[in-house]
């Protein structure tokens, strides 16, 4: 082994060692449990099925009771936990910025009608189903630190469960800016770097997410849906005296852009040719300064004042094939810097095509660790197993240029920086005999009595209904008829 890689060892080995102390600090109630359940998700063997197995682990010293009673009793410190996750080390883009990826995925709880706070989640080809569905239960919004390349690791930075009370865009305004301003105090983002980029998918406004984090260093990149249109910078003085020589009111905005009608478009202000090996050659054009036109309703009916031109760059990108086969729909992205050079294009949309990487991770997190196995019955509870799962991979992540490859015979050969996180899981407990391990040894104890044989539940478990609890007016007629 080279004293290079010898140092990075080290290096690894002691941000692991750090962060399971950090982890273990967190815990403010039943932590012990908490800690050494965390250690059976990494330790078990295949996927996690139920959470009673994983107290079948030679990691989990404690019985199922223990484990039940630290999930609905215990408590986490998020606060603290959220910054933690920030001091760590965080993958960087090309240019040396910091990616996030805000993304939701759903907890889905159809038969838990004793659950509260459950929603009903849009699901897409469910139970071998083509056309999408509405299935109830817990979605979570998830942000996480991209990697440069292409990849099936992320840092995930936090995660929020969505309430029935909730505005989607206001609460995930503000956690993601709780995880740029926990960024900048860990110091992964001084004075003088490159703006945070934030990729967006199609389900959020990109225009309104940049006008909910204004004031803050970063950049908003959002997918826009390709039925929608936009409209051009307001004209000068002198380009509208001579467009209407006879005069007129002054406009407030531009011609129309529409993505449906290529007759509207006009020339690009920037157009790129890039060739790639999965989606052949990629075609971007970009026109500055694109603004939605706002109007006084939905989500801006308590807007108080003159609406606001927000502008940016739209991008249109279409590639010649797609890895799946699938037919290559133009995708039209929407950014919220201005001035964008050829260059600046083309590491934005390389950059939301990194956003996919996340999907990875909820698969990983589903699947492997199961994240949603559990029949929780309180949110409070699904939340604190989720903080378990984050900081489960979190790990994985670290302890990544400390795993071996353990693979199965017809497996081929990895690596050890190109291993998946199912792959470093499964040489985990090798490591983890050498990492601290703060948890104390259980207590000797005897099981309750319980209930008596015979005797029934007088206590029924209270039914919640399903979906949001306050509805939003969409107009303001609306909006003055539900006012007292």
């Amino acid at each position: 082994m080279s004293l290079l890689q010898h140092d990075v060892r080290r290096e690894a080995f002691a941000a692991a060692s750090h962060f399971r102390d950090d982890f273990f600090d967190c815990l403010t109630a039943r932590g012990d449990t908490l800690f050494e359940l965390t250690d059976a998700l990494l330790c078990a063997d295949g996927p996690v099925t139920t959470p009673v197995d994983l107290t079948l682990t030679a990691e989990h010293r404690r019985g199922h009771g223990a484990m039940y009673d630290a999930l609905n009793s215990g408590n986490v410190d998020v606060p603290r936990l959220r910054q933690v996750l920030a001091g760590l080390p965080q993958p960087e883009a090309a240019d040396g910025r910091l990616v996030l990826a805000v993304d939701v995925t759903h907890w889905l709880r159809p038969d838990a009608p004793t659950s509260a706070d459950r929603l009903f989640c849009h699901v897409y080809g469910r139970s071998g189903r083509s056309s999408d569905q509405f299935v109830p239960g817990w979605p979570y919004s998830f942000v996480a630190a991209l990697e440069a390349s292409r990849t099936s690791w992320c840092q995930l930075l936090d995660a929020l469960r969505l309430g029935p009370e909730d505005d989607v865009a206001e609460v995930t305004a503000v956690q993601v800016r709780r995880v740029v301003e926990n960024l900048i105090t860990a110091g992964r983002r001084r004075e003088g770097d490159p703006d945070i980029l934030v990729v967006f998918d199609a389900g959020y406004d990109a225009p309104r997410m940049a006008y909910l984090l204004d004031g803050l260093p970063v950049e908003l990149l959002g997918r826009m849906r390709s039925d929608r249109f936009m409209r051009r910078p307001t004209p000068t003085q002198l380009e509208y005296s001579q467009a209407y020589p006879r005069g007129g009111r002054y406009p407030k905005h531009g011609k129309e852009f529409r993505f449906a009608k290529p007759e509207t478009w006009g020339e690009p202000d920037t157009a790129t040719v890039q060739v790639t090996n999965r989606y052949g050659t990629a075609r971007a054009m970009a026109w500055d300064r694109l603004h939605p036109r706002l109007t006084t309703r939905s989500a801006w009916i308590d807007h108080d004042g003159e609406l606001p031109i927000i502008e940016g760059t739209l991008i249109r990108l279409e590639v010649d094939r797609l890895p799946g086969g699938g037919d290559p729909l133009p995708l039209w992205l929407w950014s919220s810097a201005t001035g964008l050079t050829g260059a600046d294009v083309d590491l934005r949309w390389q950059a939301f095509l990194r956003r996919f990487d996340l999907e990875h991770t909820f698969r990983m997190i589903k699947q492997t660790l199961g994240w949603t196995r559990p029949k929780l019955s309180t949110p409070e509870a699904a939340d604190r197993w989720t903080w378990l799962i984050i900081v489960a991979h979190t790990q994985l992540r670290l302890a990544q240029p400390l795993a071996e490859d353990i693979r199965r015979p017809w497996e081929r050969s990895v690596k050890p920086n190109k291993l998946t996180p199912a792959r470093v899981r499964r040489g985990f407990r090798n490591l983890r005999q050498a990492l601290p391990c703060p948890a104390r040894a259980p207590k000797p104890t005897r099981p309750g009595p319980g209930r008596p044989i015979g005797s029934k539940n007088k206590r029924p478990a209270t039914r919640y209904d399903v979906g949001k609890t306050i509805r939003r007016p969409e107009t303001i007629g609306e909006r003055d008829r539900i006012r007292p």
